[in-house]
């Protein structure tokens, strides 16, 4: 399999452990330098995450196309807010500028945070919105592709002569990336996405989600395909690598009481995704699963996104990884706690070694690793 190493960008320097929420929202050159740096450091595209009350993730995008060379983008957006057929306009025309090369892609975040939702006029409940998010998708991904007009009418949306006449002309068109992990998620996405993102959870875990998802897409008639979000720290030695994570909780631990207000839930509001109780949980079972990931962050911060991580040399993690590639993830998601400097950190260690570790595997060098029982 072909793997693809997607970073994230940020309009500002900041982290569980860096920067705070005063001072100027976007920071441009400070998002040219992150957004050039990962384009150097060999990653294939950046995730632009997604909030109510953050900066909008479509311009960030097109800065970032714009300031790399050969970078693609992963859009994070919430259905509901905006039509499917105007959103595929709007990614048709991003890959036709950037000249059809595969650089644009969407990520479908439904909302885990009632408080987050309602900052932009949306009450609907959880069932609910995936409910609209499967439309969606559906919608989307024939707006994307139909040569002629169409009509749809569904519980969320009704169109009549639907089309645009701009289409993507990458191949392989613009990928749906989606995530979540409840009942209602699981539908959804195994019907309508391409790519399915999962958090660091140990690899028991992954691969028991791994097992479920290929069987529900399997009723569709559907593969799917798997990213792993993490976050490593990496070193030249195991045991530096290993004090740098200790100092990373050290300054988490710091910030939080303080009181500086970096993780607050009145920016984030109260998480209730099956995804971040995931995640809890496996930090209530151990500090350290499957020899080097980590979930010490995870402890201090609670529910809220990937915090998880592996730690060890370029090496280590890097074939700590390639065992969730033996399981079938063939994208992998990874961003720093010192955001800028990690990437360049990673491009001359990590990222090539997970590349020459997923080649070895391909050609029959590797060894398969035997998930835990």
């Amino acid at each position: 399999m072909t793997i693809e190493i997607i970073g994230m960008v940020g309009t500002k320097d900041m982290s569980e452990t860096r920067g705070t929420f005063d001072g100027p929202v976007v920071d441009t050159d400070y998002l040219t330098r992150f957004a050039q740096a990962h384009d150097e450091a060999g990653f294939d595209r950046v995730l632009i995450g997604y909030g109510a009350t953050g900066p909008d993730g479509w311009a960030i995008a097109s800065h970032v196309l714009y300031s790399t060379q050969r970078l693609g983008v992963l859009i994070a957006h919430r259905p509901g807010f905006v039509a499917p057929t105007l959103v595929a306009r709007k990614l048709a025309t991003l890959d036709a500028l950037t000249g059809g090369r595969g650089r644009v892609a969407i990520h479908h975040i439904t909302g885990g945070s009632d408080t987050d939702q309602r900052r932009d006029g949306d009450f609907a409940d959880h069932d609910t919105r995936y409910e609209r998010t499967a439309e969606f998708m559906s919608v989307l991904r024939r707006a994307l592709t139909s040569e002629v007009p169409f009509d749809h009418e569904g519980p969320f949306y009704r169109f009549e002569g639907a089309f645009s006449s701009v289409r993507p002309t990458s191949p392989g068109g613009v990928p749906l990336f989606f995530g979540g992990q409840s009942a209602g998620a699981v539908a959804a996405g195994s019907a309508h996405a391409d790519v399915y993102m999962l958090f660091g959870e140990p690899l028991e875990q992954t691969a028991e989600r791994i097992a479920l998802l290929r069987a529900e897409a399997a009723k569709h008639g559907r593969t799917l395909r798997f990213s792993l979000s993490t976050r490593p720290i990496v070193a030249d030695t195991e045991e530096a690598a290993w004090e740098r994570a200790e100092a990373i909780r050290a300054e988490t631990a710091r910030r939080i009481g303080a009181g500086n207000g970096l993780l607050a839930a009145k920016y984030f509001g109260e998480q209730k995704s099956i995804a971040s109780d995931r995640m809890q949980d496996a930090a209530s079972r151990a500090e350290v699963h499957d020899e080097r990931l980590w979930f010490a962050i995870t402890a201090l911060t609670g529910p809220g996104g990937n915090s998880s991580g592996h730690v060890g040399t370029p090496e280590q993690v890097a074939e700590a990884l390639l065992k969730y590639y033996d399981l079938g993830i063939d994208r992998f998601l990874i961003r720093g706690f010192d955001p800028l400097d990690d990437v360049r950190l990673w491009g001359g260690g990590l990222v090539p070694a997970l590349r020459a570790g997923v080649a070895a595997r391909d050609a029959g060098r590797g060894t398969p690793v035997a998930v835990p029982a």
